[in-house]
């Protein structure tokens, strides 16, 4: 298949999910504590627009971030603690999803090597399941068996070094771990040490340092979040500390990342304090979108499809205060932002021509939500 054709196929499918209205699960990740608080099951109406609250699962400890299988069958879930079974680590949970109901089943529990598990990945075919260790500043990875469970650790591999920033950056500090659209490789952005490092994914989940083994990053910058384009060209780079979104250019053979160009997630003239959390590319592949913790807004970008370059659309309110992890809906005609320290999520209209964000007039009250995943109702 040509490249040409591979978009054209792209493109209509996108058409095709862009017209999506059917109801769809909407899974938060907090960091409550208690029986009464945890991960949150949502119900979002693509139709008006409006989320609604249905059950909470509670009893579980820092459930932060979430990652949701391709079969849509399981969820997992970091615990982002440092006390694991009395060990210097954080967590791994795996659920199994009753995609009638939402009803999460907890199938095991493991350690995540490290602590502070701030973010974890699935690969495409559903088969390896990959983790960032924040406070840890490591990365592992897991098999994951046909009934959605966790194997024990079949990779791990210890960070080193630092960088220009004696307070933030005096070690490192893995705050992401994703895969490439072809399926080979994981990339991790280390707040700590101003790389994104490259690993090979082997088939039996196994990482191993790639040739070359990282791409550098502005000094001071703080890499948090990576998102790939669709066509695999282009990444995507939040700075975390500066407040920037850095552009890359992909070479698909090497996995070698090359900055083409970094952008400011602010209005000119801003004045305060601000970092940056998410990073999300749009299903089309038009649209960049990243979350501003202090400006308290979304940043929308719009992608050069020749060159992957970004050109700033506006910076939208978020809907509340510290927007930490933002979801879109597989048809991408929805956006939801978790609003961490105002305890709500709220919901945006995506503009299919533009990107802009329109709020729809909904959200609901959540404790401490920090990220949102989908999952399609059946």
């Amino acid at each position: 298949m040509t490249l040409k054709t591979l978009m054209t196929a792209l493109a209509l499918s996108t058409a095709s999910v862009l017209n999506a209205a059917d109801p769809i699960w909407v899974f938060l990740g907090s960091y409550a504590n208690g029986d009464d608080r945890g991960i949150t099951l949502c119900k979002l109406d693509r139709k008006k627009g409006k989320l609604e609250k249905v059950k909470v699962f509670g009893g579980h400890r820092n459930p932060a971030f979430l990652a949701i299988h391709p079969s849509k069958k399981f969820l997992y879930a970091s615990n982002e603690i440092r006390d694991f079974k009395g060990g210097d680590a954080g967590s791994i949970t795996s659920f199994s999803i009753d995609s009638k109901t939402g009803d999460l089943t907890q199938l095991n529990q493991v350690s995540s090597k490290g602590t502070g598990p701030c973010h974890i990945t699935i690969d495409a075919k559903g088969k390896t399941l990959l983790v960032a260790n924040y406070g840890g500043g490591s990365v592992a990875s897991y098999r994951i068996g046909e009934d959605g469970s966790l194997s024990e650790t079949v990779s791990f591999i210890q960070h080193e070094g630092s960088s220009v920033n004696e307070r933030r950056q005096e070690g490192p500090h893995a705050h992401s771990i994703n895969v490439d659209p072809a399926n080979k490789r994981a990339y991790v952005a280390d707040l700590g040490l101003d790389k994104v490092l490259v690993y090979k994914l082997s088939k039996n989940g196994r990482l191993k340092p790639n040739d070359p083994p990282f791409a550098k990053t502005e000094a001071g910058g703080g890499p948090r979040h990576f998102n790939f384009h669709p066509s695999g060209k282009f990444a995507y780079l939040n700075l975390e500390m500066t407040s920037k979104v850095t552009v890359f250019a992909h070479d698909v053979k090497t996995g070698a990342l090359k900055p083409i160009q970094t952008v400011s997630t602010l209005p000119k003239g801003f004045k305060g304090n601000n970092s940056t959390a998410e990073i999300r590319v749009h299903p089309t592949g038009k649209f960049v979108y990243c979350s501003n913790r202090g400006h308290d807004s979304i940043a929308v970008f719009t992608i050069n499809d020749k060159t992957g370059e970004l050109t700033l659309v506006e910076q939208e309110p978020s809907g509340g205060k510290t927007p930490r992890n933002f979801c879109l809906d597989p048809s991408g005609a929805f956006l939801l932002a978790a609003n961490q320290n105002s305890n709500n999520v709220a919901v945006f209209r995506v503009d299919a021509n533009t990107g802009a964000l329109t709020p729809a007039g909904s959200s609901i009250e959540s404790p401490k939500p920090v990220c949102v995943r989908f999952v399609e109702i059946k």
